[in-house]
């Protein structure tokens, strides 16, 4: 599961860059790569504790 997030910012910049080369700019291609991209990067980061609850259980201790 953890590489899907991997997969998914990786396949979001791979349309969003294809999307933007062409002389004919697909905006709906460009916007689903963006999409994909978000997705796994909001994914990545739901994973990451948040510094916040860190200094809180240290003060607790």
């Amino acid at each position: 599961m953890k590489y899907l997030n991997y997969i998914f910012i990786v396949l979001g910049a791979v349309v969003a860059i294809y999307a933007k080369t062409g002389t004919e700019q697909n905006q709906y291609i460009l916007i689903g790569g963006i999409v994909i991209l978000m997705i796994g990067i909001y994914r990545i980061s739901k994973t990451i504790p948040s510094k916040d609850e860190d200094d809180l259980n240290k003060d607790e201790n």
